[in-house]
């Protein structure tokens, strides 16, 4: 995005092109001059929660409140501010967008609020600190699961209601350091990070950290505050915090409320939307769990006193910010499972070419044991880039592709370049004409923060989306466990003694969970394969997981699970898409989906005579490469590996940025025209997605890998059990990528060799509510029994009574 006031930025959400979402370029029409991608792109920064509610505001605008101390120039200093004191900035836009933002600082002292049962009430008490006093794990404080804090400011006072981020860390999380160039490892961590709201104020936001104060930022209807202590500190009272806000004074003419934006309604309700029981959830809507490695340098170690403890806390409340985006608007938890900090010396060359360095860090990664979706570096170094930071595309769950490098700064300056550089590990592309952040408190960041440009916009979730439709993304759905002891019901993982949790936001179904116990003759409470009217487990072989594509494998619930099985995907090398295509990581491979991927809908693979004509001459217009300044031609063994040459192509790419110009050829060939045309698409990492694919076919079982046609044996991948015959899983299932049969619906075993029972599909039928439990039946039929037998003996006595009262009254008439 370009930064306000920038006569060519574009209105909020409008990256879509006019002829497609996200995507088709218009007209099939030759580039005569090089062009940026389309305005499609991921339009984020560091958001907690679009404005909803109104919120107390500060008495004057861009002054602080008159009781509020000066600024000293240390705090100017430690935070970078770059205005006037106690100034107000107001920046005029272009024609296509209207806003101003104002920012104002104060400095003030938080306190925690205590609330007395006897009294019922609250008082503010001037320790900050949240450890749970005489309770620890791995040696590790262990922080109160809530806690709530007072701060006046503006003339105003905020309460935060907050409550402990479990889902911040996972049970493998482990801290790493170097002495004596050897690894230490520490289990566990210090957990003090939490997420909640403003209290009274409807859909606020807030992720915070109490370690050694408070750390963070919270957002209300029109403002966003952040707040850092004045120092580095290590005491726990309450010390002088400094407190900026940034606030947007008016709205964008013409939008007066979110119904008027249909997208915004639509951004709701995937926020807000309920579990229902259905067939099976489509991979978007299912919640993912991105699994998170960070690396501190030696210069960020240095920044925060050489101590690896607060460097490790840094980095963990940079990711519950991350977390607190994801999880709202792409339906994805950011899940920490390690930090590293390189106590002694840097591990990899740290320079200011993000490409070189994250090219290093990849190599570096491969040597990472921990297990990890994603490593991002951390580095205290100003790149010079147009951005802060830098990853490879769609890399996630890749070992060697699934890395990035960011710029160091505060905490919420670095959730905002994390957050773009993981999305695009997640196949979300970034507006190349987004102007790099400022890493410090300034009022270019400040006016930033208060824009509505600070969402994923509808373009970037539905490239999140196409992502996870073409295969991608299949790690995200393995859900991490929760890390810190004791038990607590209420925090959505089913821990020691439990039989469910809801969580805070209430997550299960009906009536199945009261108080982390399943309810009388309930199963199950949640997930995919758990009824949600009967409480009961979905029947094996009940479709809980869809399959997105040819190389895809459909999940089934197992019948004794609430939760979908993992999602699993063919191996590489399998056949797809009618036989024209070969699956690789997920994904279908064919030079047609690849020629549509980058220019449209309306392209296509050229015709193979196209590949054996240009690619085996070495020159711009088909190669297999470049070595130093010289065109390398292909062999012709491997043409259809080089060079991609399409049909159709638009004027510019979808995703990446043209390197050079668009190199239309064509041919008369066979009585009719054909289209040779082809591209240099570079992506922010240096990849050229102009070659042929890896996983591609090109020729009876062969597949390209680094532009060479090589038999698909020869990749080396695991093998599934084979039965006598040498077939695979038997012929009755499929091998997935985990080296597993998946067997068909009648067959079972590990070799799908054993026949099996057909399914019943059918799930079990809407019993409604449950009723009593057998044993509440067992014992309400025998007190019916006992009220029956004494209304019976009771009425027999009466009559019995009434009859001698008959029989010895002479005034009763009647036969005896």
């Amino acid at each position: 995005m370009k930064p306000p006031g920038s006569s060519s930025q574009r209105p909020l959400l409008a990256g879509c092109s006019p002829t497609g979402p996200c995507g088709d370029p218009a007209g099939p029409e030759p580039a005569r001059a090089p062009a940026r991608a389309p305005p499609c792109r991921l339009l984020l920064v560091l958001l907690l929660l679009p404005p909803l509610a109104a919120s107390p505001r500060p008495r004057a605008w861009g002054a602080a409140a008159p009781s509020a101390p000066h600024w000293n120039e240390t705090a100017e200093k430690k935070w970078g501010v770059l205005a006037d004191k106690n100034s107000t900035l107001q920046q005029n836009s272009s024609r296509n967008t209207s806003y101003s933002s104002a920012m104002q600082k104060e400095i003030t002292t938080p306190s925690r609020l205590i609330y007395y049962i006897n009294q019922d009430s609250e008082s503010p008490y001037h320790v900050l600190d949240t450890k749970a006093r005489h309770q620890q794990k791995h040696n590790k404080a262990i922080h109160l699961a809530q806690a709530s804090f007072q701060i006046e400011a503006f003339g105003s006072k905020f309460i935060l209601d907050l409550i402990l981020n479990n889902g911040l860390l996972s049970s493998d999380y482990v801290e790493i350091h170097y002495e004596n160039g050897k690894p230490q490892y520490s289990k566990g961590g210090e957990h003090c990070y939490y997420h909640g709201s403003i209290r009274g104020v409807r859909d606020s936001k807030a992720a915070l950290s109490t370690c050694n104060g408070l750390h963070g930022m919270f957002e209300d209807s029109t403002s966003v505050y952040m707040i850092e202590p004045l120092d580095l500190v290590h005491d726990e009272v309450s010390l002088p915090h400094l407190f900026p806000s940034c606030v947007r004074l008016f709205k964008f003419p013409g939008i007066e409320s979110r119904d008027q934006w249909p997208f915004l309604s639509e951004l709701q309700w995937l926020r807000r939307r309920k579990r229902a029981a259905s067939p099976s959830r489509g991979v978007f809507e299912e919640m993912k769990y991105l699994e998170l490695m960070i690396v501190n340098d030696h210069k960020t170690y240095k920044k925060h006193r050489s101590s690896h403890a607060h460097t490790n806390n840094f980095a963990k409340s940079v990711v519950n910010l991350v977390d607190s985006i994801y999880k709202e608007q792409l339906n994805t938890r950011v899940v920490l499972v390690a930090v590293e900090t390189w106590t002694e010396k840097d591990h990899i060359d740290i320079t200011t070419n993000p490409v070189q360095m994250l090219h290093e860090f990849s190599k570096y990664r491969q040597r990472i044991k921990q297990h990890a979706d994603a490593v991002h570096l951390i580095s205290r170094v100003t790149f010079h880039y147009k951005r802060s930071s830098l990853s490879y595309f769609g890399g996630v769950c890749s070992h060697t592709r699934g890395v990035g490098v960011n710029e160091y700064g505060l905490p919420m300056a670095v959730a905002q370049v994390l957050s773009q550089s993981l999305a695009q590990n997640l196949g979300i592309q970034w507006e190349p004409s987004s102007r790099k952040p400022s890493m410090y408190i300034d009022l270019t960041l400040c006016a930033i923060l208060v824009s509505h440009s600070r969402k994923f916009s509808k373009c970037s979730i539905l490239e999140y989306r196409d992502f996870l439709q073409r295969g991608g993304g299949a790690c995200l759905f393995n859900r991490p466990t929760k890390l810190f002891e004791p038990t607590e019901c209420g925090n959505g993982y089913v821990e020691s003694g439990e039989e469910c949790d809801c969580g805070f936001h209430v997550e299960c179904y009906g009536l199945c969970c009261k108080k982390c116990s399943l309810s009388n003759g309930a199963h199950c409470s949640d997930g995919p394969c758990c009824n949600n009217t009967s409480c009961l487990f979905q029947p094996r072989g009940y479709e809980c997981r869809d399959a997105v594509n040819g190389c895809d494998i459909t999940e089934y619930c197992t019948g004794d699970s609430g939760q979908c099985p993992p999602n699993l995907h063919k191996q590489d090398g399998y056949a797809c898409n009618q036989n024209q295509g070969r699956c690789y990581n997920g994904e279908c491979k064919t030079r047609d989906n690849q020629c549509q991927y980058i220019w449209g809908t309306k392209a296509a693979g050229s015709d193979k005579f196209c590949y054996e004509k240009l690619n085996t001459e070495g020159t711009e217009k088909g190669n297999c490469g470049k070595d130093g300044d010289r065109w390398v031609q292909c062999s012709k063994h491997d043409v259809f590996c080089g060079f991609l040459l399409c049909t159709n192509l638009t004027r510019v790419p979808r995703i990446g940025q043209l390197h050079g110009e668009i190199i239309p050829t064509s041919f008369y060939h066979q009585g009719r025209v054909i289209d040779c045309s082809g591209a240099h698409v570079v992506l922010d990492d240096d990849t050229d997605v102009g070659y042929v694919e890896d996983g591609t076919p090109c020729g009876p079982s062969m597949m390209c890998l680094d532009r060479k046609c090589l038999q698909i044996q020869a990749l080396n991948m695991s093998s599934c059990p084979l039965d006598s015959k040498g077939k695979v899983c038997s012929g009755h299932g499929v091998c997935s990528n985990e080296a597993t049969c998946i067997c068909d619906f009648t067959w079972a075993g590990t070799d799908c060799s054993i026949r099996d029972p057909v399914r019943n599909l059918h799930p079990p039928k809407d019993e409604g509510p449950k009723g009593p439990s057998a044993t509440n039946l067992i014992i309400g039929s025998i007190a019916g029994a006992i009220l029956v037998a004494a209304i019976v003996l009771g009425g027999t006595g009466w009559g019995f009574k009434n009859v001698k009262k008959r029989r010895f009254d002479p005034t009763q008439q009647g036969p005896i």
